[in-house]
């Protein structure tokens, strides 16, 4: 009877486990998916980074199922989650600076395709806004590609984006 009782409860902790995972995961698609529509993110990108954010949701789904479950000792957890978190920080730091840095600039409306701007000299304007980089058409034709963490590190000069801008500080 008192094991039965115990693979209930635990039956139970993981299913919470694996739908709050899910709900979340859930939540910050929905959150991404408006902010980057209203930017004009291409579809394959947005596919890109939902498939990104699900696998690594999984991961986290399936370590807290793991250490839930006892399959495995807290400190071999904190080991091994430890190393792989260092290791993957250090290799993708770059990459995860502008990611970061394009999720900020679609949420915070700074940029948006057809704002005219000025970055390190470089004017033009906005005609593609991905994850990683900016593309920006000069008054040559010229296409220049800026990362994204750049853009948000400044000084950017945004002139058509004002009133947008504006109502941000306001509020």
């Amino acid at each position: 009877m008192m094991i039965e009782a115990s693979l209930l409860e635990l039956a139970v902790k993981v299913v919470v486990i694996i739908a709050t995972f899910w709900l979340v995961g859930e939540l910050l698609v929905r959150v991404i998916t408006i902010s980057a529509k209203r930017a004009g993110v291409s579809q394959g990108q947005l596919r890109t980074f939902k498939e990104g954010l699900t696998f690594v949701l999984m991961v986290l789904a399936i370590v807290a199922v793991v250490r839930v479950t006892g399959l495995t000792s807290e400190f071999t957890t904190l080991t091994i989650s430890g190393v792989v978190a260092i290791a993957l920080s250090l290799a993708l730091q770059t990459s995860l600076s502008n990611v970061i840095s394009g999720i900020l600039l679609l949420l915070d409306n700074t940029l948006r395709i057809d704002d005219l701007i000025e970055y390190s000299g470089i004017k033009g304007q906005v005609v593609k806004i991905g994850l990683r980089s900016s593309w920006v058409k000069t008054s040559e034709g010229n296409i220049v590609i800026i990362s994204n963490s750049q853009i948000a590190n400044g000084p950017l000069t945004n002139y058509t984006a004002g009133e947008r801008l504006m109502k941000k500080l306001q509020a």
